[in-house]
């Protein structure tokens, strides 16, 4: 059996060093399958608690330590707080494979430090932001935005964790032998949440797919109609949802490999009235002009809704990514009006929970474009209610963070250079 920091360590360098996703970090290195859930575990646990293990490896050393034995150290200290391991186990395992990647020179470093750590020695941080931010290794800009816009609920969307995996089952027949394991019923159909799920043979015959809640939700308040536009619709599953209620749907996406993403997702569900052309969103393309029924805008956002799912984007996403997008969103957003008949509907959604990326961008867009008022919506998932549209919070919604709102096209006054 291997050291079990390795495999931790060749992901987690992927992640820290590459700059990859932790997704594709995983699937991308070999990992012994013996302690693969573990291992899985470990990656998601340090990238979760990366400001706090920050904060421990530089309350216990005053100098900065190289990347290769930071991450050695964040691996460490995460086994030790919060899977209850014996020091001495994981310090013999560090120091062993500090020696293993030729770095002799660091293992007595790392010996020590593990040998005086205690994470009950840990200084106390007084500012309520920085603790925050520490506590659950969130960036402080967003702990600022979320307490500033939220209030009491702030520190419950902080902590708030996935409830597990969520399956949609394209028939109930298909979720009867699954449902003998630990789940959670949601008020979508033959939508469940389970602890553990294992992928099998049915999800290649397109007998179920993984959605999150939050993109259920949002699908679940789009209005059946004959034509839908699906902008920025990788990976493709509100599309492949869609297509159930709707007569035909175009789904648009601006990269190719995404594009053939949409593609192996509507033939492996079966699904064969999407269409899907790669297209930027933000260009006005003339043959789509007033010639949709509805159209669902789901803008690139800061995914602060769904860290949970993807710890990664707390290392990634900061405030001036958060700006950048903003004026991406209300640039596919009034373009993307275009394409609406007069009577039919706009709907805008994201994964985020910030105000800025959701109903600060209906309030500029409605300020700017008087041929379209609010259409009143309601979801049977648990949400907050803002002023445009519907808040998901993770702490509420099962882990999930999304926004949806609906705006319907009274009037034809548009200026368009065809």
């Amino acid at each position: 059996m291997t050291n079990p920091i390795y495999d931790p360590y060749q992901i987690l360098s992927k992640v820290y060093g590459d700059k990859t996703y932790l997704k594709q970090a995983i699937n991308e290195c070999f990992i012994e399958e013996l302690n693969r859930a573990k291992t899985v575990k470990i990656c998601y646990g340090v990238i979760e608690n990366d400001g706090y293990l920050n904060y421990c490896i530089k309350a216990f050393s005053e100098k900065t330590a190289k990347l290769p034995i930071r991450i050695i150290l964040k691996i460490s200290l995460y086994m030790l707080i919060f899977m209850d391991k014996q020091k001495y186990m994981v310090t013999d395992n560090a120091v062993s494979l500090c020696k293993k990647l030729g770095k002799s020179g660091a293992s007595g470093f790392v010996n020590a430090f593990l040998r005086a750590f205690d994470v009950n020695k840990l200084p106390e941080i007084k500012n309520k932001a920085t603790a925050l931010s520490i506590k659950y290794s969130f960036p402080e800009f967003a702990v600022k935005r979320i307490m500033g816009e939220y209030k009491d609920l702030g520190e419950d969307i902080l902590k708030a964790k996935t409830s597990g995996v969520c399956v949609r089952f394209i028939d109930e027949k298909y979720a009867e032998e699954y449902l003998k394991y630990e789940h959670l019923d949601t008020p979508f159909k033959n939508v469940f949440i389970f602890t553990n799920f294992k992928r099998d043979d049915n999800f290649d015959k397109g007998y179920y797919t993984f959605q999150s809640v939050g993109s259920v939700a949002i699908c679940d308040v789009v209005s059946p109609c004959d034509r839908l536009l699906d902008s920025c619709s990788a990976p493709g599953g509100k599309s492949v949802l869609l297509a159930n209620k709707c007569g035909q749907v175009v789904a648009t996406e601006l990269h190719e490999h995404r594009v053939e993403l949409i593609k192996s997702y509507a033939n492996r569900m079966k699904t064969d009235n999407i269409t899907v052309l790669q297209a930027d969103s933000t260009v006005l393309n003339c043959e789509f002009v007033d010639n949709f029924d509805s159209v669902l805008c789901d803008v690139p956002c800061s995914g602060y809704g769904v860290v949970s799912e993807n710890p990664d984007i707390k290392l990634t996403r900061n405030e001036d990514d958060v700006k950048s997008l903003n004026d991406t969103q209300i640039k596919i957003l009034k373009n993307c009006a275009n394409y609406v008949k007069q009577g039919g509907y706009l709907y805008y959604s994201t994964c985020s929970i910030f105000y800025s990326e959701n109903d600060g961008i209906i309030s500029k867009f409605l300020s700017e474009n008087n041929d379209f008022i609010i259409e009143e919506i309601e979801s049977p998932l648990k949400n907050k209610k803002m002023k445009y549209g519907l808040q998901f919070l993770p702490n509420l919604s099962y882990g999930a963070g999304f926004y949806i709102c609906k705006l319907k096209k009274v009037k034809n006054e548009r200026n368009i250079t065809r």
